[in-house]
């Protein structure tokens, strides 16, 4: 018989072991990465204010998926209008005036939401409100620190360059290492993808990358200290992404959209970057100064 009474399947091509999956389209991810590589260094070192506008269009696109999928999974209705005006000019304010910009324009944005959610009936309006608040300190708020570091007149675009190398380098390294050798999980019930050698790859690979950074890229950086960075980079990296894993396993969603063929959507490529920002900019000024 071919086949067993249980229905297990014998047959040679059943034994051979699977081959690992990367698990997504990697022509369509690598090519839309070097698309968005493109656009954001021409921006970057062409024309400050052009950065900022994409930091702005990433914000405001990241709010419409994160306040999309809190309405379709949870019935969470979060004003967008206040979030996305009010974001931008978080990041704005962040760049022109610094940090005490930015924290009066998130105020302002917060009262934004409270009171744009009075227009509707009062059911949930707690609920809404808190997720509101929620979604512009997650989003545009920690985007501001990107902001604040290009603001650095000696060397500001080379430290979000760094900033951006090192959180792409420590995700490629947890990838990598993870893929070829991960074994043993690190979070399994948030993250199942997640391993230990992932996590050590994501360290050892944004060290590297730091210490070349900080010693060539920043005016008056050092060697060791880009080691610290690397370190940290890895760390805030690796937790940006373990929280958005749990708030999309909360909702039952894979991927917070499907704008970015390979990756998801803008908030499945900004869940490590956010976190990393506020790190990155204190660490910079610990070091180097505000610039």
């Amino acid at each position: 018989m071919p086949t067993s009474l249980s229905g297990s399947d014998s047959s040679p091509d059943s034994e051979k072991p699977k081959k690992k999956s990367a698990g997504r389209n990697l022509p369509a991810a690598i090519g839309v990465g070097i698309g968005l590589g493109v656009i954001i260094v021409a921006s970057l070192f062409v024309y400050k204010p052009v950065f900022i506008g994409v930091i702005a269009i990433a914000v405001v696109v990241g709010l419409w998926e994160l306040t999309s999928r809190l309405a379709e999974r949870k019935d969470i209705r979060v004003p967008l209008v206040p979030l996305a005006v009010g974001g931008t000019a978080m990041v704005v304010a962040g760049y022109v005036r610094g940090a005490e910009g930015a924290w009066v324009a998130m105020a302002l944005t917060a009262l934004a939401v409270l009171v744009w959610r009075m227009t509707e009936a009062p059911e949930n309006y707690l609920r809404d409100v808190t997720a509101g608040v929620f979604a512009a300190f997650y989003v545009p708020f920690l985007a501001t620190f990107v902001a604040l570091m290009l603001a650095a007149e000696a060397d500001g675009p080379q430290r979000v360059l760094t900033f951006l190398l090192l959180t792409v380098v420590s995700d490629t390294g947890a990838y990598a290492v993870g893929w070829r050798f991960g074994k043993h999980k690190l979070a399994p019930r948030i993250s199942p993808g997640k391993t230990r050698e992932g996590l050590v790859g994501a360290v050892l690979f944004a060290m590297a990358a730091g210490a070349l950074c900080m010693e060539f890229l920043i005016a008056d950086g050092a060697w060791w200290q880009g080691l610290l960075l690397g370190l940290a980079v890895a760390a805030s990296a690796t937790l940006g992404d373990l929280g958005e894993s749990m708030i999309k396993r909360d909702l039952g969603i894979k991927d917070m959209g499907t704008l970015l063929p390979g990756h998801g959507g803008i908030m499945d490529r900004l869940d490590s970057l956010l976190p990393t920002a506020p790190v990155v900019w204190l660490l910079f000024v610990i070091f180097v100064g505000a610039g």
